[in-house]
């Protein structure tokens, strides 16, 4: 049984259908690669799941029972987080405080009642994180606004993983990194995947879906076309199944 099963997910705006009767599954442990041209659906289906919108038809599994993510609230207190491709980081934060954002830990006694933070047991637990994902974040003091963007994608990964116990959805991490970046990022979602978390990585690039993906869920037209298992496929099947050529040429 998959760790998250969705089945006939419907989603429409106005007389766009963005969703039709779309099916998607994650198993844990595993990367999950989420791929489509425009306008296939991917986004809508991510913050369907994720709590950002709300189906109009079909069901969410999980750990075989039924679900209902109305908010993203919902969703994280199931144990799914999501790194959007804008990150949600507050710049002006430095990254304990971004990891920790409405998560504070307060004080014992009358000065937690008073609203003093604990800082040294946020800072501990950062500091964990941060080294248990092999991350290139080294400056816990400064504003994330100051740093490179594989430095933020680190921080917004780190904080994923930190309140994360099930699924986190990564919304085209790379889109705007360099090659060296990129490859720290790909190593964060291995290491994430490797504590039993399952992955889902929505992205365009079909040589990172192949380099770090278990298996490839394809989505056209608002329904899934295709399940492969990314360590027997190419770029040229993952492309074909999306435009809609493999069907072409097994007709």
């Amino acid at each position: 049984m998959a760790l998250l099963e969705a089945r006939g997910i419907v989603r429409t705006y106005g007389s766009v259908i963005a969703l039709d009767g779309a099916d998607f599954d994650v198993e844990a442990g595993q990367v999950t690669a989420l791929i489509g041209d425009n306008g296939a659906g991917k986004s809508t289906l991510v913050k369907i799941l994720s709590g950002t919108e709300n189906s109009e038809a079909g069901e969410v599994m999980l750990d075989g029972n039924r679900v209902n993510f109305n908010n993203p609230a919902a969703a994280r207190s199931h144990g799914i987080e999501t790194v959007f491709q804008d990150l949600a980081l507050c710049p002006h934060l430095d990254p304990v405080k971004n990891l920790y954002l409405n998560r504070e830990i307060k004080r014992s006694g009358l000065l937690g009642l008073l609203g003093f933070m604990d800082r040294k047991s946020m800072r501990d637990h950062s500091v964990e994180v941060f080294t248990d994902l092999g991350s290139t974040v080294r400056k816990l003091n400064e504003p994330v606004g100051t740093m490179s963007g594989g430095q933020k994608q680190s921080v917004a990964v780190a904080r994923s993983a930190a309140w994360a116990s099930k699924i986190i959805f990564f919304d085209e991490p790379t889109a705007a990194l360099g090659v060296v970046q990129t490859a720290n990022v790909l190593d964060l979602i291995r290491r994430v995947r490797d504590k039993g978390i399952g992955v889902v990585l929505i992205s365009h690039s079909m040589p990172e879906v192949l380099e770090v993906a278990d298996t490839v869920q394809v989505l056209r037209r608002g329904r899934r076309v295709a399940t492969i298992n990314a360590a027997d496929s190419s770029i040229e099947e993952l492309v074909g199944a999306m435009t809609g050529k493999l069907d072409e040429e097994a007709a």
